[in-house]
């Protein structure tokens, strides 16, 4: 179950970016008298998650049918592809935390004059990009810890939490700055991102198509053993590894060293056309 806590986190994070694109396409339906559209963004969110749910069977279907080094060389790029989404995700969520409801509303209402189709496509895309992305994560998740049960408890309890949230917003009740809470998450998911690429990196490596297997960075199997409470916590949620490669290690650093310092960077602001002379401010 020590996987729980980073699954939990990329669950949360799905989920509520889910969440809110629903909340929102509702919340305009309904404060513009258009509630009879209702049926269709519920129509392309449903088919949505149905999608996520066919393609995660389809991958896990698919790696049991592989031999070790084909399960390996899969594993690893999948946890590749799912280190590529989480980052994208990360990166796109604190550009857009502020003007995502506009955007969104501008999308719904051409939408709208198009027909019924074009509204559940909308809703469709809107959330189908976070579902496909969550199955390959919930993948990797499963590869890493080795068993079901810890990943898929963890992503129930981001979701479930998710969807708590995005209710009480819609309702009112609850206000959230978006803006601090995408970034609290997106930082403490660079480090969990990190761990997968590890991982997936070492699974390349057992399946020969990377070398360096037995050049090791460092080998902490004594003072902190994967099997002890703490090794166990350190690799459920960081994908830790007390035998780390060489090439995990630089690879870690690297990808946490760029990934962060490109995250944290000050946004640039817009600058101010000039106002031309004689012009009242």
């Amino acid at each position: 179950m020590e996987y729980v806590f980073s699954s939990a986190l990329i669950g949360l994070r799905e989920g509520l970016e889910a969440a809110l694109v629903v909340s929102i396409l509702v919340a305009y339906l309904v404060k513009t008298e258009r509630r009879s559209a209702l049926r269709w963004v519920w129509a392309g969110v449903v088919t949505a998650v149905a999608l996520s749910v066919a393609f995660g069977a389809v991958v896990s279907y698919t790696s049991s049918t592989m031999s070790f080094e084909q399960q390996e060389l899969f594993g690893g790029t999948t946890s590749l592809v799912a280190v590529a989404f989480v980052t994208g995700m990360v990166f796109w969520m604190r550009s857009t935390a502020r003007r995502i409801s506009g955007e969104l509303r501008d999308r719904l209402d051409q939408a709208v004059r198009v027909g019924p189709v074009a509204i559940a496509l909308v809703a469709f895309l809107s959330v189908g990009r976070e579902g496909l992305e969550t199955a390959v994560f919930f993948y990797a998740a499963t590869d890493s810890a080795g068993e079901n049960s810890g990943p898929l408890v963890g992503f129930l309890i981001g979701l479930v939490v998710a969807v708590a949230l995005g209710w009480a917003i819609y309702r009112g009740a609850l206000k959230v700055d978006l803006t601090r809470f995408f970034t609290v998450t997106g930082v403490l998911l660079v480090f969990v991102a990190a761990g997968v690429l590890g991982y997936g990196l070492h699974d390349l490596q057992e399946a020969a198509f990377l070398p360096g297997l037995d050049t090791l960075a460092f080998d902490l199997s004594g003072p902190v053993p994967e099997d002890s409470w703490y090794g166990a916590l350190l690799k459920g949620i960081f994908n830790y590894s007390a035998r780390t490669t060489v090439l995990q290690a630089v690879a870690w650093v690297a990808y946490v060293a760029v990934t962060l310092t490109l995250f944290l960077w000050p946004a640039k602001k817009r600058a101010q056309p000039p106002v031309p002379q004689g012009a009242q401010p």
